[in-house]
């Protein structure tokens, strides 16, 4: 099959999505399928409010829809409620050509937080956007209960995975500090409330390992958190296998991929009982949920390495990439009507 993926959300960024996305297409053109990306990368685009590391595209329908054209595919999935996936939307909506969608971020809660829009408001808003498509794909049994209260229809599952050979127990990286080490890996921005780990009064050292709009203010009001910047490849592996416990103090996360690498590195997760922890921990025993944080971190500390490993097994890239392919909507090719195809990017 010829698959389109129209995503906001691409390389340069890092994050969880992008992952997803990034792996998903890695998977299924190693079975043979053809993927391209529209990502902002093909257009002028202007830095993302607070955000500034994540490009927004410049685009109009038109240009979205030329692209889709070009390529003729035989199946869309839009991935983003950002500019490329209105536009793409908006496309195809005016010609009855069929998509899927699905849901990453929870935008209701961020806006809320950053500027006190109403979460309704911004729901209703995600709703309308993925109305529009056959079929809504979402990652958890959790997520999935939380869309439905708000109207959303369609929603079909899909799972998420992590790479197992990558993320696995190693050498860990020599931190000469104060143990136990309680780590936390991924992005520094205000909808992480990761003043809820740090302001906490626990033993050992805390270790920040990532980078972000909040890391300056963050270090600031923290000194006594080690700040050690963004690791790739294996140095992050290392680096997660130094820690004693992995904190993920996010109330936000629909997911929470970093939790499933801490758990293949053998690295006991202690979280909030919310949305991504309930569905990645629940109740495993490779964590401890608890709305005491302290207790949550304690209680994780010296948890067997191979029960929390056992865990991340359980999720599979190649079965995310399978339930991906089969919840796509097939095209009519008569959709598009001129007679050469474009080359997939």
């Amino acid at each position: 099959m010829r698959l389109l993926l129209v995503t906001d959300a691409w390389f340069p960024q890092l994050n969880g999505v992008v992952r997803t996305l990034s792996t998903v297409r890695e998977r299924l053109q190693h079975e043979g399928h053809e993927m391209a990306v529209i990502s902002p990368q093909g257009y002028r685009s202007v830095p993302c409010p607070t955000y500034e590391e994540i490009r927004l595209a410049l685009c109009t329908p038109g240009m979205v829809g030329e692209r889709i054209s070009q390529f003729a595919p035989d199946a869309v999935h839009i991935a983003t409620e950002g500019p490329l996936g209105w536009c793409a939307r908006t496309w195809l909506r005016r010609r009855g050509i069929p998509f899927t969608t699905s849901f990453h971020t929870m935008f209701p809660q961020y806006l809320n937080m950053r500027f006190n829009i109403p979460e309704s408001w911004v729901f209703a808003l995600l709703r309308k956007f993925h109305q529009g498509a056959t079929a809504t794909m979402y990652s958890t049994p959790t997520l999935r209960d939380l869309l439905a209260s708000h109207g959303f229809e369609n929603l079909l599952g899909w799972v998420r995975g992590v790479d197992t050979e990558m993320f696995h127990p190693v050498e860990p990286e020599p931190l000469d500090l104060p143990r136990p080490i309680s780590m936390y890996v991924g992005r520094m921005a205000v909808e992480k409330t990761l003043e809820d780990f740090l302001k906490l009064d626990i033993r050992g050292t805390k270790v920040m390992v990532g980078d972000g709009p909040q890391r300056a203010e963050l270090e600031r009001n923290f000194p006594e958190a080690k700040f050690l910047g963004p690791k790739y490849g294996e140095d992050l592996v290392r680096h997660y296998c130094a820690a004693d416990v992995f904190v993920f103090p996010s109330r936000t996360d629909t997911l929470g991929l970093v939790m499933l690498e801490a758990m293949a590195c053998g690295v006991p997760v202690a979280a909030f009982p919310v949305p991504g922890p309930n569905d990645v921990v629940g109740n495993s025993a490779a964590g401890v949920l608890d709305e005491d944080l302290v207790q949550a971190i304690e209680q994780a500390i010296g948890i067997d390495p191979e029960v929390c490993r056992a865990r991340a097994l359980e999720h599979s890239w190649d079965q995310s990439a399978h339930e991906f392919h089969a919840n796509l909507i097939p095209i009519q090719q008569a959709a598009f009507n001129h007679g050469t195809r474009g080359e997939a990017a």
